[in-house]
């Protein structure tokens, strides 16, 4: 590994701003590996998960282009805590595998620092070796939901008790805090403002 590599994962319920932190960390120089994206590359048309994904759960899962239908998924998982694991259980490890492959590349090409993406990082509890240091995005659970419902605007199945019970399946804010090693309060903050504090932070990992 090269030397100045830092490993930071960075973590936030949803809504909490997570990504546009990400982005601005990304903007300063450091190289993004983002779990969410590489779910969404394995579950796309000809995604490795595919083929598992039907046989398991039926070809009506599948859209017509051949990609995971995430909102059928999502009612389905939303209700039956053994269908969320068997769907894991197929996500997860190729998940796992394209997270180690891009971060071991960026660390080769010298990057000086790698941050991780990683919505279940408090809850999947491996994690924590992994990484020299965590940061939490946080914010008040109504701004939450209020950023969700604006974000979804127009998209059917999202209200307000769906973003709750999205909340209830991910860590509490709790466990996000206590895991955290730095936290940006992302509750009133504009984004000239946010792009300052993670500009700070930025010098703290090596950017």
């Amino acid at each position: 590994m090269h030397p100045a590599s830092q490993r930071i994962g960075l973590t936030g319920g949803i809504g909490s701003g997570k990504s546009t932190v990400a982005r601005l960390l990304v903007t300063r120089g450091a190289t993004l590996v983002d779990a969410d994206a590489i779910a969404r590359q394995v579950t796309a048309p000809q995604g490795a998960a595919i083929p598992t994904i039907a046989s398991q759960f039926g070809r009506a899962m599948i859209t017509a282009e051949g990609a995971l239908d995430r909102d059928r998924m999502r009612q389905l998982v939303f209700n039956d805590p053994a269908a969320r694991r068997r769907l894991e259980a197929i996500v997860h490890p190729l998940v796992s595998q394209e997270t180690r492959r891009q971060a071991g590349e960026a660390m080769k090409a010298g990057s000086p620092c790698v941050v991780f993406d990683v919505p279940l990082l408090v809850e999947s509890g491996r994690w924590r070796q992994q990484l020299d240091q965590v940061l939490v995005v946080d914010c008040a659970p109504a701004t939450q939901i209020e950023r969700v419902m604006a974000r979804e605007a127009g998209r059917t199945g999202w209200t307000p008790e769906v973003v709750e019970k999205i909340m209830a399946g991910q860590a509490s804010r709790a466990e996000r805090l206590a895991a955290a090693d730095i936290c940006i309060y992302n509750d009133d903050l504009s984004l000239p403002s946010l792009a300052l504090l993670v500009r700070q932070l930025a010098t703290r990992f090596g950017l």
